[in-house]
């Protein structure tokens, strides 16, 4: 082909390639719900463990329809990857050699092996371990004293009492197991038989007002930004796919020339630590987030040993990877 027929090719490849992923993020925006929810579905135990309100903050009247865009279009790149990787394909093949076009077919199924492995990896392991992690430092800081949770009377009428009454003042005469909660100051009130004054509230004839305090007593309120916990999700697992590729751009080295089996082996120590380095780019400033992405990153680099040996260049190449003897594929 000539140049200006390989730059036809191009350009006719190119719209092919984004034909597909433009309608499907218009369809994505549409059904665009679920695809929040899921990402907020790791979040919602952790908040609920630690007493937290269940649910994200917009602060911006179009902070949502910012995020369903996003989301959209991240989601559509993603469903027309494979689309968009057989478009570069089909403009690359005729370029190649058979003995080349064998390395591209292990490749990218690997790398599409590994993507796959790493974000189910870091949506059902990593990221509700995290999540947890990160809330656990805001509720570490305590109020001082007994914490009014752990009263059996408090939990007792929290768990009897069928509706939360919206209140303007406290009542004049409550009773014990009475919950209700002041507006507009948004504050739970309980009623609890006592003796002495109540340590949130006061005692009046026997009875004890209770304050329950939000996230079980800490001095700090966390409630998540909707755009906040989304770009960080979406850049974790940014940081998750291009993590997981390793074992792949090594054994490519390896093939090249570039690195050896033996080389791997004896730079071990130095591995682990660019390995500690990337967990710590990657996640956030934390010392268990580290530990918990740097596993995994050490386990790559002892799978990428692995295929350096198994997967050797030479029987790549014949087509004789997959088989024991025989001819080489044409």
């Amino acid at each position: 082909m000539s140049f200006g027929d390989h730059l036809e090719d191009l350009r006719r490849r190119v719209l092919w390639a984004v034909a597909v992923p433009l309608p499907l993020a218009i369809v994505i925006f549409i059904f665009s719900d679920p695809l929040i929810e899921w990402l907020y579905r790791p979040l919602d135990p952790v908040l609920a463990s630690f007493g937290l309100p269940r649910r994200l903050q917009a602060l911006g009247p179009a902070e949502v329809l910012v995020i369903k865009l996003k989301l959209s279009l991240i989601a559509a790149a993603v469903l027309a990857a494979p689309w968009i990787l057989w478009q570069v394909w089909l403009f690359v093949r005729p370029g190649l050699f058979g003995h080349e076009r064998r390395f591209v077919n292990f490749l990218v199924p690997g790398s599409a092996i590994l993507t796959v492995t790493g974000l189910a990896l870091m949506y059902y392991v990593m990221l509700p371990l995290m999540l947890r992690m990160l809330v656990l430092f805001g509720t570490a800081l305590q109020l001082g004293g007994t914490n009014v949770m752990d009263d059996a009377r408090v939990t007792a009428a929290l768990d009897a009492s069928p509706v939360i009454e919206l209140r303007l003042q406290n009542p004049a005469a409550p009773a014990p197991g009475n919950v209700w909660m002041l507006w507009p100051q948004m504050e739970l009130y309980v009623a609890v038989a006592g003796e002495s004054e109540g340590r949130d509230g006061e005692a009046s004839g026997g009875i004890e007002i209770l304050l329950v305090p939000t996230a079980s007593g800490s001095i700090i309120s966390q409630e998540f930004r909707l755009t906040t916990y989304i770009n960080f999700v979406l850049l974790l697992m940014l940081g998750i796919v291009v993590a997981f590729q390793m074992p792949m751009v090594i054994l490519l080295a390896g093939w090249l020339g570039l690195v050896s089996e033996k080389q791997l082996r004896a730079k071990r120590k130095y591995a682990f630590f660019a390995c500690a380095l990337t967990a710590a780019v990657i996640t956030p400033a934390d010392a268990m987030s580290m530990v918990i992405m740097l596993i995994p990153l050490v386990g790559l680099y002892e799978l990428s040993i692995l295929l350096m040996v198994l997967v050797p260049a030479s029987r790549v190449a014949e087509g004789t990877l997959l088989r024991r003897s025989g001819r080489p594929r044409p």
